[in-house]
């Protein structure tokens, strides 16, 4: 999601006048879209003000930071960075800097052409402290208030061939360990118009692979109560226009709620070839009791009833999903019940995370009572059983003939790099950098947990799935 909001942000800092460069060192304009749903993500961004303050001594340098961003971290933040707002509210950036009296290119163009038709760079709930030199705004603003806005912008595509849609931002389902609800605001989904036009514009310019993004992508349409289309319809439609354009590409969409997810998804994903036979699904943990106090609103049966449908109706698809450990008061058995359903699912990738809590969600209250070795133990074993599965399973790949999308070179030299439908990570020995974009179609001859590698055989158009 961050990723996503960068383009548009992106977008509308070229539009100032600004221009990209990949050495900090050299901007006048640094900004950083934070996320407070883990405190490592916000320890980075510590460490990254404390070195550009530094730099401020020598250059004439301005700060932002946006992104999801926790009322406590707000407040912290705002005696470090120049500028602190909304990510929607990124409409506000080119006044903030006019007000804020620096020489800045912005100066030279008009912000208004870059505003959508319609839409004013007031400033509504965000000014300036002359006294303070900072630009302000209360620690409670409606992160949604201005999403729709936010949407219109043409991102900054920093791909050629991969590209994120947001289909729906925030979330209602209030997760007892979660900061989304406050940071992102409440569920609101966007046009199923809008999402289709950006979907058929990308293909049309060549884009191969495609995720759709939602804290609950899955409840898209529901706040909408009848007057949109459902998740399994906006499937529905990107399959019937992938299957009348004569273009091949891969939809992917990040990330559902167990609650949420219905037989009619995995349905329409095994009827259109486009949509990609790959589901993340979010386990988290594989206890009861701890999925109750985390508010997860479904039992491990549920969860497991929808892992059969998956098998039932995608039997070739890759399965990833998200667990915690260490979660308050998380005994081992509990534990072991995690290890378990890992066990039994074999997923392709897991996403394992330290618990910690995060200010403002409701588990920040409640003493974290498992100590951080118990934590590393914890994660360090279900990595373990991670690896254990993966790696049996590309290595039954080995000799198989399989499409790949190339995103590009691979850290190992001499080599290129992509993924497979299912998005397991294949490289193979080339150096003819036009390939990158395209789909290749190589034979695995080697495997390891986290990758397969193989000769390449033939790069068709439209290669055989």
């Amino acid at each position: 999601m961050n990723k996503s909001d960068g383009e548009r942000v992106q977008t509308v800092i070229e539009g100032m006048g600004y221009r990209w460069t990949d050495k900090e060192e050299e901007a006048g304009l640094l900004g950083i879209l934070a996320c407070s749903v883990r405190q490592k993500s916000i320890d980075k961004v510590y460490s990254r003000i404390r070195k550009w303050n530094a730099w401020k001594k020598s250059n004439n340098l301005l700060t932002f930071v946006s992104g999801c961003i926790l009322p406590a971290d707000r407040t912290k933040f705002l005696k470090l960075f120049d500028f602190i707002f909304p990510v929607s509210e990124i409409f506000q950036l080119p006044d903030m800097i006019s007000q804020y009296g620096i020489v800045t290119p912005h100066q030279q163009i008009t912000a208004k052409a870059t505003l959508p038709v319609g839409k004013s760079a007031g400033f509504s709930d965000i000014h300036l402290d002359a006294k303070r030199g900072k630009v302000v705004q209360p620690l409670f603003v409606k992160p949604e208030e201005h999403i729709h806005d936010f949407w219109t912008i043409r991102p900054s595509y920093n791909s050629s061939c991969e590209a994120y849609i947001p289909i729906q931002n925030g979330c209602d389902k209030f997760c007892t360990y979660c900061a989304v609800p406050y940071t992102r605001g409440r569920e609101v989904s966007r046009s199923s118009a809008e999402i289709l036009n950006e979907l058929k514009e990308l293909v049309k310019k060549g884009y191969k692979s495609v995720t759709l993004l939602g804290q609950n992508v899955n409840s898209y349409g529901l706040d909408k109560h009848g007057h949109e289309i459902t998740f399994p319809q906006l499937l529905k439609e990107i399959g019937e226009f992938g299957q009348n354009s004569g273009k091949r590409f891969w939809v992917y969409f990040t990330s559902p709620h167990p609650c949420d997810m219905s037989d009619e998804v995995f349905d329409v994903i095994a009827t259109y070839p486009c949509l990609a036979k790959q589901i993340h699904l979010p386990l988290q943990s594989g206890d009861d009791d701890v999925l109750k106090k985390m508010n997860r609103k479904h039992t491990v049966e549920d969860y497991m009833k929808i892992i059969a449908s998956i098998r039932k109706f995608l039997p070739d698809a890759t399965i990833f999903t998200d667990i915690i450990v260490g979660f308050t008061g998380e005994n081992e058995e509990q534990f072991e019940h995690s290890r378990q359903i890992m066990e039994i699912v074999k997923y392709n990738m897991a996403y394992v995370a330290i618990y910690s809590p995060r200010p403002g969600a409701v588990s920040a209250k409640w003493e974290d009572d498992v100590p951080m070795d118990v934590k590393k133990q914890r994660l360090h074993k279900l990595n373990e059983e991670l690896i254990k599965h993966t790696k049996e399973y590309n290595r039954r790949l080995i000799g198989r003939k399989i499409s790949i999308l190339v995103t590009g070179t691979d850290r190992k030299g001499g080599f290129l790099s992509g993924y497979t439908e299912g998005r397991i990570v294949a490289r193979f020995a080339s150096t003819d950098r036009s390939l990158i974009g395209s789909y290749a179609e190589i034979e695995v001859a080697s495997a390891s947990p986290y990758a397969i590698e193989g000769e390449l055989v033939l790069k068709p158009e439209f290669p055989v799935r």
